[in-house]
Formats: structure tokens, C-alpha cells, sequence
């Protein structure tokens, strides 16, 4: 998974953490740390999946949901995140005895993992995530 998920998370936080504050995609960049066209390209997909409304040519954005409401896995596939965290390599050989048996013996327990990860970020929600930088800056 590329970074793009953490950002999503990290610019949804920043505006849900001071709503009242019209923050360009440039000052959003020098927080998250990136070049502002990224943030634009995150916030485009944000807006996509209905968690985020921009203005084009305005500064600012607000989140169309609470962050009571808006769950790391909603913010998972906004960014279009994989299928699948893991990926099977793709032509292991046929013949060999780990090689033609490999992919079946990983697609269970990798499937299980990706199930895991997906069920506990539906359980965390922005709010929560709020909460926790709230703690760590005292």
C-alpha cells in the first residue's frame, strides 16, 4: 500500500481537528510533509468517495460526516487502497512441489490477515483518532 492512505488520514484529521480554519493545499502539504499537488490528488479522491467537500479556486474543505462517523476503512477505500494488502507472486512453478502448492497454502491465511486488518479499521473511527493526538500532545 503506498502512503497515500496515511495522508488521507492525516489531512481528514488536520480539517476535522480545526474546521473553522480555510487551509490551503499548500499549508495542509507543510503539515502532512508533501508536495501540495499529492494533497490535492488525495483530497480529489476524499471528495470522490463523499467524506470530504472542496470548493475549486476557494481554500478550504469540510468533512461531509462527523468523525464519529467517517471509519479508517471508509478512508481505505477512498484512496483506492488494494484488494489485497498481500499479493501472491505470480508465476511460481507448476512442477515444483512448494512452487505449485505455495499460492493455495498463503491465499487462506493471507486472506485472513487482509480480513483482520479490514474489520478492525472498520472499527476505528477519525473521532478516535482526534482523541489519540489529543493525548500524545499533552
Amino acid at each position: 500500500m503506498n502512503s497515500q492512505y496515511a495522508i488521507a488520514v492525516h489531512i481528514l484529521t488536520l480539517i476535522s481537528l480545526y474546521p473553522h480554519n480555510a487551509r490551503t493545499s499548500d499549508e495542509i502539504a507543510a503539515s502532512v510533509g508533501v508536495n501540495p499537488v499529492v494533497v490535492r490528488n488525495v483530497m480529489s479522491l476524499l471528495r470522490k468517495a463523499g467524506l470530504l467537500d472542496t470548493r475549486q479556486g476557494s481554500p478550504g474543505a469540510r468533512l461531509i460526516r462527523p468523525p464519529e462517523a467517517i471509519t479508517l476503512l471508509d478512508v481505505y477505500h477512498a484512496v483506492n487502497a488494494p484488494e489485497l494488502v498481500f499479493k501472491l507472486h505470480d508465476q511460481p512453478h507448476p512442477q515444483c512441489p512448494v512452487g505449485g502448492n505455495i499460492q493455495a497454502a498463503l491465499t487462506t491465511v493471507l486472506g485472513n490477515a487482509q480480513q483482520a486488518m479490514e474489520d478492525h479499521l472498520a472499527t476505528v473511527t477519525l473521532a478516535d483518532i482526534m482523541a489519540d493526538l489529543v493525548q500524545l500532545a499533552l
